[in-house]
């Protein structure tokens, strides 16, 4: 093997399945794209109820065949299939439907078993094996080792110091699926209450027994699509924090050099530079993960803010039904009315009344792959030629799907616009012309100091504001706000205090009297 190859080798390219190969090049028109190394794999990662149904319940036997023998050519089936897969459902259930993580909103075990099935097939189907070799490791660790040093003159920010692991589809399930659970989890929950209390009330009080089991589908489908979602993910996934988003556990780096060798093929850079990159990304992202640990939870309470919101808006059912005159005494009256009803889209739509969580999601994922972008190529842009083709390979990769809002759609089932990541970028870009890179990464101290969306859009009031704070000598933000912290805790502290002298005095002089 050679050294140039950084210890990767290549892909198996051969494959004949003609469905993987249909796929391929309906999600990407242009087959000689050549930013390929960061291309995403099609729109959207959940197969649906299907989908799902098969991959769970299907496999019983562990061979892929579904359990059903009398399926016709054309993949449709007949109802000897749907009863024999539903039969299947029923016994397939097993301990994964009486454990504590199967009682949430969402199945969460069988959500792990799907996905996993799906990753077993994606290895099967691209002749790669599971697990991580011995040289990956290491070279991932050298990457990581020289984009640190590189980062130091980019940043005020200090290396995060973690742990360097390299990842294969299967880990990064394993050591992502608790943040994912943190976020799926109050979503789900919200959607299943707007979905129950969407229903007529005179429905509601029928219900009794019924609502159990209408939970407990609930929670497998929720289950199901979750499943297809993340087994379609992970082999995409190329860090721990992909997307920007902090789905690492802490104290740890973790890239994932898998799909390196087969996607720098038609970049025609060497695959150690984009392995250099693919780290950098991840090593800043990092540094600012664990110097800046409330992003983290703002990242959630924003998510559970936004499900707290969640109801069922049947507008468009209602203006459908208020438009129609119905005439029993009609034929081609009832018979134009149900063509209407079958063109028309009577789902009932769940939104959120939280738009407030919405725009600071959009805009801490725009702050945060924006600063993450102007510091990766301050570092690396004179040391590494390639550095603006990678560039542009990645954004490419976010324009075809690999982007945040396209991951928190399709698996946690938030609806958010495109980050504006170039603005942001540019942002940060002139904040750092303006106050220097110390000031700049100051910013990150404290959510009150952050830009907000309008910022994005206009830098000038934000950066004048900096500005004005820098012609105070010897002001500091941080410690101003600390110090105000504290005399209103102290205020606190001594009314409640005073309220207790209060409380004694009047107890002594009731005994008094008495």
């Amino acid at each position: 093997m050679s050294p140039n190859n950084f210890g990767f080798s290549a892909h198996n390219n051969d494959d004949d399945d003609n469905d993987d190969d249909n796929r391929r090049n309906n999600d990407n028109q242009d087959n000689h794209n050549p930013f390929g190394f960061f291309s995403f794999g099609g729109p959207g990662f959940g197969g649906g109820f299907g989908s799902g149904f098969s991959s769970a319940f299907g496999d019983q036997d562990g061979s892929g065949a579904g359990g059903a023998s009398s399926s016709s050519g054309d993949g449709t089936g007949g109802l000897g299939d749907i009863l024999s897969q539903f039969g299947q459902m029923l016994s397939g259930m097993g301990s994964s439907m009486n454990s504590p993580d199967a009682q949430g909103p969402v199945n969460f075990p069988l959500a792990e078993r799907i996905a996993r099935q799906a990753i077993t097939s994606y290895h099967s189907q691209h002749s790669t094996a599971a697990g991580v070799r011995d040289h990956d490791t290491k070279a991932v660790e050298e990457a990581v080792r020289l984009a640190e040093l590189w980062l130091d003159d980019a940043t005020s920010f200090p290396t995060a110091g973690h742990r360097v692991v390299a990842w294969d589809p299967d880990t990064w399930l394993t050591e992502t699926l608790p943040m994912w659970k943190r976020l799926i989890s109050p979503v789900a929950e919200g959607t299943a209450e707007a979905e129950l209390s969407g229903l007529p009330e005179e429905l509601q009080g029928d219900l009794g027994p019924m609502k159990n089991m209408i939970e407990h589908m609930s929670r497998m489908h929720q289950g199901m699509n979750l499943g297809n979602s993340l087994g379609d993910l992970a082999p995409q996934a190329l860090s721990g924090t992909d997307f920007g988003l902090p789905l690492a556990p802490a104290g740890v780096t973790a890239i994932m050099p898998q799909r390196l060798a087969e996607l720098t093929s038609g970049l025609n850079i060497p695959t150690q530079e984009a392995l250099v990159y693919l780290c950098a990304r991840e090593a800043a992202r990092q540094r600012l993960f664990t110097h800046i640990p409330y992003l983290t939870e703002m990242f959630v309470s924003s998510v559970e803010e936004f499900a707290a919101g969640l109801v069922v808006d049947k507008t468009e059912i209602d203006d459908v039904l208020r438009s129609m005159d119905i005439n029993p005494d009609d034929p081609m009256n009832i018979q134009d009315l149900i063509g209407r009803l079958q063109e028309s889209d009577l789902t009932p739509r769940i939104t959120s009344n939280n738009a407030a969580a919405i725009s600071r999601l959009e805009t801490l994922l725009a702050l945060i792959e924006g600063w993450v972008d102007l510091v990766v190529t301050e570092a690396m842009g004179e040391r590494m030629p390639s550095t603006a083709i990678m560039n542009e390979a990645w954004q490419r990769r976010r324009t075809s799907g690999g982007s945040a809002d396209n991951v928190l759609k399709q698996v946690v089932g938030i609806d958010i616009s495109a980050p504006r990541v170039d603005a942001a970028k540019e942002l940060w870009r002139r904040v750092g012309v303006a106050v220097g890179t110390t000031r700049r990464d100051a910013v990150w101290n404290h959510p009150d100091f952050l830009p907000v969306a309008s910022d994005i859009d206009s830098s000038a009031e934000f950066i004048d504001g900096l500005l004005s704070e820098g012609e105070v000598d010897g002001f500091d933000p941080i410690a101003e706000i600390d110090a105000l912290e504290k005399m209103l805790a102290e205020e606190a502290e001594k009314a409640e205090g005073e309220s207790g002298d209060t409380g004694d005095d009047k107890s002594k002089d009731d005994e008094e009297e008495q």
